[in-house]
């Protein structure tokens, strides 16, 4: 959102300086992202007068001109075909940079004669793209008068960011209330004069929904007999201060309302129109050629503006060419409109139309300033371009804005900590323009029509705070329950917490991405139903709720591959979501890796099944779960390789984790390659620890004992799984065995063919005393013993 220093100054009257404003406004909330002072870049330029312009002796069309400048008489080599004894224009010293050609000047020689400084363009102070002479300036100048003050340009332009809650800071007047309860300075009064409409109009307007309408109200006034030219010299400098082209003084007066006071309108030529102005939705098929010259279709989603000879434009997003204003105008209709903010920007998505009136109604115009900015138009364009008005036409109806707040006072110190005087805070929120009872109790607020964004007490909480000032909020550290308290965390908390650290320490990096993703995307991983799908998403890449974090990971890893970064181990904590209710919302910590990010026995470099397998592990371990005695099966979700892929699980229905390979299928529609392992650990599925009768520590030098590690070779059945057989080897004792892993696997010469050799190795950690032959002896019968009873297999000869 561009404004003017003086714009502004039209709606507050001020004495603060330029700093001061922008300040305030940041401390507001509307942060200013750039201010552009057109006196302090044309700092160095200063008019100037030409006393002669005479043949430059060695160039036919260049002019040596002996120039009245501030430093004195200067002689400037010029190739302006207007150069001439008289001329006033612009003069660029020695060392003076012109943004036009991106050169700092300094005394040169042109054709061999010296030549000092410039008289400039306005394409060369990108004032225009005009180029064809030097500035002429109109008017009595002194020399050495500043450029911007003899330009009239000597307005600064502020540009701040908005927020989608702000819709009535998308005009100035909005944006200078937010400044006068700041105390920067006096709201002006507001006076809107009606216009008695002398005639009823010709052409009449209409609603037409068959449910909820895209258009809520509608409002039409015929002004007869305009002459339209171009508007005032003040109107034009407004437009071309914030990078608007002035057209003519009724679309002109449409975009001034706009960035005034929020308020969208169209105007027709009211001779193009075919009988009832109706708003209504689009039909398939239905076509037109829009006012930034192409050609547009509709459909059922749109709400589009037609007459009865068919679709004129889309409703609140843009005219169309057809029937806008020229020259020739001489009739002219107004459209003041009160358009459903999610159609319009469901229409502007679909098109691709970017315009300021989609920008302010898909964020919510003021609903009761309808009437008033028919009025205010209508008056404009009779002071601008004469004419005579009708009464306004008008169907539908104001929908119901009001709504009362319950609003306790102390919540301002609970919620903040910030000591304010219910004075204090009720004069703040009366200079925003919110209604308020404070005889009753607790006191009952109305926020004004102009703010959709405020509903309960929290956001008044939020107003009385930004505009007394957010920095007055001090950083006080949480109250520890007892002395040695460091960090309170929540069972999930902590989780989360270890889960983090123990992904990261497995060299993976963190990502944190949307909870949206594109509606593809969502159907890949199990979801894209019509319940999870965004009402007003911010882009069509951000459409669905993700049904899992995979979704919006894949997509990360796919960006890293396209930069080059081929190697990508990503993780990420957060939510997804199985349908719209709050237990549809699940924590899981889930994560992939493509490319050469593993190393190891398996002889391949590439991530695979077992690589997601003890990244899962490790996770659910760090978050506490039951790591030892989760059961390995199959029946992963379908976007993993079937074959390569498992769950797992605690009992038949408790699933704790999935993990394995990504199917062919999704890897290819995610725009990777190659394999790629992934996992998803429920963080909130995890049991709560059972509390366990407090045993004797081992003695303190236990931990100096060193692990005996003992390899075993067995032979059993092909379709034994690895984990059936480390879960026996775990517990055959679970005193002294702290870890099995499988170390080799082997079919071929020596084993049947419906049997393989799965080899392990067994750690032993002594708590006592030093493990002798014969302990380690027994504990490996008891190794042999659990597996032959839990697989059949037998000890490899």
């Amino acid at each position: 959102m561009k404004f003017s220093l003086s714009w502004l100054k039209n709606h507050l009257e001020t004495t603060a300086t330029l700093d001061e404003i922008s300040d305030a406004l940041t401390m507001l909330g509307l942060e200013v992202e750039d201010i552009h002072d057109p006196a302090k870049a044309l700092s160095a330029f200063t008019v100037a007068k030409v006393i002669s312009a005479e043949p430059h002796p060695n160039a036919d069309k260049l002019k040596l001109c002996k120039v009245a400048t501030a430093r004195g008489e200067m002689q400037v080599v010029c190739g302006a075909a207007n150069a001439r004894a008289g001329l006033t224009g612009i003069f660029a010293p020695e060392g003076a940079y012109v943004p036009g050609i991106d050169m700092t000047l300094k005394p040169t020689e042109i054709r061999g004669v010296q030549s000092n400084g410039m008289l400039c363009s306005e394409r060369e102070l990108e004032l225009s793209d005009e180029h064809n002479g030097i500035i002429d300036l109109e008017g009595d100048f002194e020399v050495g008068t500043p450029a911007a003050d003899a330009l009239g340009i000597n307005d600064p332009v502020i540009e701040i960011a908005i927020t989608p809650n702000r819709p009535d800071c998308t005009g100035v007047r909005g944006i200078a209330r937010d400044l006068a309860a700041m105390g920067i300075g006096t709201l002006r009064p507001d006076a809107i004069k009606r216009v008695a409409g002398t005639f009823e109009s010709a052409t009449k307007v209409g609603l037409e929904f068959a449910g909820d309408p895209a258009c809520h109200l509608f409002l039409g006034r015929m002004i007869r007999g305009v002459r339209n030219g171009p508007s005032p010299d003040w109107l034009q400098q407004k437009l071309r201060a914030i990078g608007l082209r002035p057209i003519n003084a009724l679309v002109d007066v449409t975009n001034y309302m706009s960035f005034d006071r929020a308020r969208p309108l169209h105007v027709f030529d009211a001779d193009k129109l075919k009988g009832t102005v109706h708003a209504r939705m689009g039909k398939p098929g239905e076509k037109f050629l829009a006012l930034d010259g192409k050609e547009y279709s509709a459909d059922e989603s749109m709400c589009v503006i037609a007459d009865d000879s068919g679709m004129l434009g889309l409703g609140g997003v843009m005219g169309g060419e057809a029937t806008g204003c020229t020259e020739n105008t001489v009739n002219v209709f107004v459209e003041c409109a009160l358009f459903d903010p999610i159609t319009i920007a469901t229409a502007g998505r679909k098109t691709g139309i970017t315009s300021d009136a989609r920008f302010r109604f898909e964020r919510g115009v003021d609903p009761a300033f309808a009437a008033d900015g028919m009025e205010m138009a209508t008056q404009l364009i009779l002071d601008m371009c004469g004419g005579e008005a009708s009464k306004v036409e008008s169907t539908g109806s104001v929908p119901a804005w009001r709504r009362d707040i319950a609003f306790d006072t102390s919540r301002v110190r609970k919620l903040t900590g910030l000591e304010l005087s219910d004075d204090r805070i009720f004069t703040i929120l009366d200079a925003l323009g919110f209604e308020s009872d404070r005889a009753s109790s607790p006191a009952r607020v109305t926020p004004p029509s102009w703010r959709p964004d405020v509903h309960g007490s929290a956001d008044l909480v939020e107003e009385a705070v930004r505009v007394h000032g957010i920095n007055e909020v001090k950083p006080v550290p949480l109250t520890r329950r007892h002395a040695v308290a460091t960090a309170i965390l929540t069972p999930m908390q902590s989780r989360v917490r270890q889960a983090r650290r123990a992904l990261a320490a497995r060299g993976l990096s963190e990502a944190v991405t949307w909870a949206f993703c594109s509606k593809q995307q969502a159907e890949l991983f199990g979801g894209g139903e019509k319940t999870l799908e965004l009402a007003n998403p911010i882009s069509s890449e951000l459409s669905d709720m993700r049904p899992s974090i995979l979704a919006t990971l894949t997509a990360a890893a796919q960006r890293n591959v396209d930069r080059g970064i081929r190697d990508v181990a990503l993780f990420e904590v957060g939510a997804h979501y199985a349908d719209e209710t709050p237990e549809g919302q699940r924590i899981s910590a889930a994560g992939l890796r493509a490319g050469n990010t593993t190393r190891d026995w398996r002889g391949s470099a590439a991530p695979d099944v077992f690589t997601a397998k003890e990244d899962a592990l490790a996770a659910l371990a760090a978050a506490g779960g039951p790591a030892e005695s989760v059961q390995v099966s199959t029946g992963a979700a379908h976007w993993y390789h079937p074959g390569r892929s498992g769950l797992l699980t605690l009992g038949p229905k408790t699933i704790l984790a999935q993990f394995g390979e990504l199917h062919p299928r999704v890897v290819e529609a995610m725009g990777l390659s190659g394999r790629v392992a992934a996992f998803e650990v429920y963080l909130d599925a995890i049991p709560a620890p059972r509390k366990k009768p407090t045993r004797a520590k081992p003695p303190l030098e236990a931990a100096d004992l060193m692990p005996v590690r003992r390899d075993f070779a067995f032979v059993v059945a092909s379709d034994v799984a690895a984990d059936a057989l480390l879960r026996a080897a775990r517990g055959a004792d679970k005193k002294l065995i702290t870890d099995a892993q499988v170390f080799d696997i082997y079919q071929g010469a020596g084993i049947d063919t419906d049997s393989k050799s799965m080899a392990i190795e067994v750690t032993l950690q002594p708590t006592g005393q030093t493990l002798t032959d014969k302990d380690i002896d027994a504990v490996s019968d008891k190794v042999i013993a659990a597996v032959n009873k839990a697989t059949g297999g037998t000890l490899r000869g």
